[in-house]
């Protein structure tokens, strides 16, 4: 059993990584993805989004962190991947599951989706440039619109050499919107062999036993439940009760003080206000202490209002 955080652009960054990963039962993250274009991104541009390439390529609590790439052009991603691994990334993934519009109309993401055979040049693509100890992994929805070709692109990952596949249960039209078809990842093993990720609507470690015993798989990537529970994956691993509000603060606290050694300071108390707004859905006081910051945007008292002083 592995309990993976994954890949939420805008969510799940650095400083986030770092916070969940410490209070623990997370094994691997995937990190957000970094957009692959026409030519070969700096090592500078890379650390940005994927800090923790300058540390081996693990968190603080020394959890992996995969680098997921995202792009149509099969050689400049290729190229990007080899050059990552190269940094010593623990692995790639190719990110077939996107919904945004823009990254849809620029050709990445989950429109893909539509084309089983351009998936599987990417994927081949880039198996073969990045070294055979290092994983190629890659993340799919079931589909653009519908499901009549979600069995197609999983033997195209397969059959392109890939070392696992993650499947988000639902469609691009679907959005986020419940429920999460677990069914389809049942049928998805039924003609793929290699190793299978089952995601989406895990929110409560109910959920993550339903998802295993529904879709049959021994793992399970977390996304938004990790952010409104951050100790979710510690639950699930550990049978312990929820966390409460008083020991998680703290944990709140520290997230902002690394928010505002990065970002600049305008920015940092709104990236802490959007985590307390999703808190909400787990802790009644995140709730209290989200509507005292809704008009604070200094951030010497946004901290000061967050210790308690």
């Amino acid at each position: 059993m592995r309990l993976i955080l994954a890949p939420m652009e805008g969510l799940a960054d650095q400083d986030m990584r770092d916070v969940l990963t410490r209070i623990g039962g997370i094994d691997l993250c995937v990190a957000e993805f970094v957009r692959v274009t026409h030519h070969l991104l700096t090592e500078r541009v890379l650390l940005r989004t994927v800090p923790e390439l300058a540390n081996g390529g693990r968190t603080r609590a020394g959890v992996p962190v995969r680098v997921q790439l995202l792009g149509s052009d099969p050689v400049c991603l290729a190229e990007n991947a080899a050059s990552i691994a190269a940094m010593g990334a623990p692995g790639i993934d190719l990110n077939f599951g996107c919904p945004a519009p823009m990254v849809n109309r620029h050709g990445g993401g989950a429109v893909l989706l539509q084309y089983p055979e351009i998936i599987h040049t990417i994927v081949a693509a880039t198996r073969r440039a990045v070294p055979r100890q290092v994983p190629v992994t890659a993340k799919m929805r079931l589909g653009l619109k519908d499901t009549s070709l979600t069995l197609d692109c999983a033997r195209a990952i397969e059959d392109a050499g890939a070392d696992e596949l993650t499947v988000h249960a639902r469609t691009r039209a679907d959005g986020y919107r419940p429920p999460a078809h677990w069914e389809w990842l049942a049928r998805i093993r039924e003609v793929v062999k290699l190793p299978l990720v089952a995601n989406g609507e895990v929110w409560l470690p109910q959920d993550w036993e339903s998802i295993r015993q529904v879709s049959g798989c021994s793992d399970v990537m977390i996304g938004r439940g990790a952010i409104v529970r951050p100790d979710l994956a510690l639950r699930i691993r550990t049978g312990e009760a929820a966390m409460p509000w008083p020991a998680l603060l703290p944990w709140v606290a520290d997230y902002y003080r690394r928010l505002r050694c990065r970002v600049a300071p305008e920015h940092a108390p709104g990236r802490l206000k959007q985590w307390l707004g999703m808190l909400r859905g787990a802790y009644p006081e995140a709730a209290a202490l989200h509507q005292a910051l809704r008009a604070e945007r200094d951030p010497d008292a946004v901290e000061r209002m967050l210790l308690g002083r």
